[in-house]
């Protein structure tokens, strides 16, 4: 079980790409076998001990809030926010400020994760006194249609480097949507204008002498934008029998 108590799920995105089934419902609401994208992420929080969530929302709110409620059916607790206009991710968790713990978790709500956030922690837990945060990060050799940030030897940030690219880096990660954050770092974001965390947020703390770190495992997470990758999502579930306890009784199943 982890000591940190608290994540951030980001769920105000628009679901473009997964359209007409977002016509009537959020991204992260779409059904994995069954049951909402947002209730697996829950779950598997719930399994390290995580039981307090912060949800923003921005589309079609009232799905998500008929379908989890306060969290009691869970045994957890969501606060939500319901955002008038998109303000980016990092936005998006500099508007929980006032309910942040001093440690909380960060997930982008399309990601499907199956985590072990105890270790994650513990991996935390190691890093030098003072760090701000630590993200999820993969070691590739082609990564074109990615942001990635330049690592030093003991795994810290020394750059990032929004897509496109012109160039090759040293030691260059492709950026994942899964973190652990210090309270301090929202002392670092505005409340007047777009901010996002990989291109805003991580740069400025990074430039300002802070101290950010990557975090590798081969745990299981994909991010569900586009009709195929929520196809293969299922399909990686069922060819692995994986099921969560803790999930409700599935809803009805939109074929897609």
């Amino acid at each position: 079980m982890t000591k940190i108590k608290q994540a951030i799920l980001l769920c105000g995105g628009l679901g473009t790409r997964l359209r007409p089934y977002t016509n009537t419902m959020s991204k992260q609401m779409i059904p994995i076998l069954g049951n909402p994208l947002t209730e697996w992420n829950i779950v598997q929080f719930k399994k390290h001990g995580v039981t307090d969530f912060l949800i923003n929302l921005y589309t079609m709110p009232e799905v998500m809030r008929e379908y989890l409620g306060d969290g009691s059916k869970w045994g957890v607790k969501i606060t939500y926010n319901l955002e008038k206009e998109p303000p980016g991710t990092a936005g998006s968790c500099k508007q929980f400020e006032k309910y942040a713990d001093e440690e909380f978790f960060v997930i982008y709500g399309d990601m499907l994760s199956l985590i072990d956030y105890t270790k994650m922690e513990q991996v935390w837990r190691e890093k030098p006194a003072g760090a701000i945060g630590m993200q999820r990060m993969q070691k590739l050799e082609d990564y074109a249609d990615a942001d990635v940030a330049e690592l030093d030897a003991n795994g810290k940030f020394v750059a990032i480097h929004p897509k496109p690219h012109t160039e090759k880096y040293p030691n260059a990660y492709r950026m994942r949507g899964t973190f652990i954050m210090n309270k301090k770092i929202l002392s670092y974001d505005p409340t007047d204008r777009y901010y996002e965390i990989g291109r805003d947020l991580l740069p400025d703390v990074i430039k300002k002498g802070e101290s950010f770190y990557s975090y590798e495992c081969d745990d299981y997470s994909k991010g569900i934008d586009t009709v195929e990758k929520w196809r293969e999502v299922e399909g990686n579930l069922q060819k692995n029998n994986i099921r969560l306890e803790g999930l409700l009784l599935p809803q009805p199943i939109i074929e897609h």
